[in-house]
């Protein structure tokens, strides 16, 4: 069985009808949107998308820090008025 990654969810018949309606009955949260009883597409509110983009851009931006702070080059001492 597949797994439902959202508190709300709604067939393709509701999400035709009202998407909008969809978005502010789950208050915020993301619609799981269900084709024959499968999730098929989440429906996310721009706010949480939004969110969401930022988590991922971190998340980069720490992988990329870590490959750097163990790449074994030498660290360059930089002072902000040099910038």
């Amino acid at each position: 069985m597949t797994e439902v990654l959202a508190n709300y969810t709604a067939d393709i018949s509701e999400l035709k009808q009202n998407p909008c309606e969809l978005i502010k009955r789950a208050e915020g949260q993301a619609v799981a949107i269900l084709h024959h009883n499968r999730p098929s597409a989440y429906l996310l509110p721009a706010e949480l998308y939004e969110q969401m983009i930022d988590i991922l851009e971190d998340y980069a931006l720490t992988q990329e820090l870590k490959k750097r702070l163990n790449d074994e080059e030498k660290p360059i001492t930089v002072k902000l008025d040099e910038l």
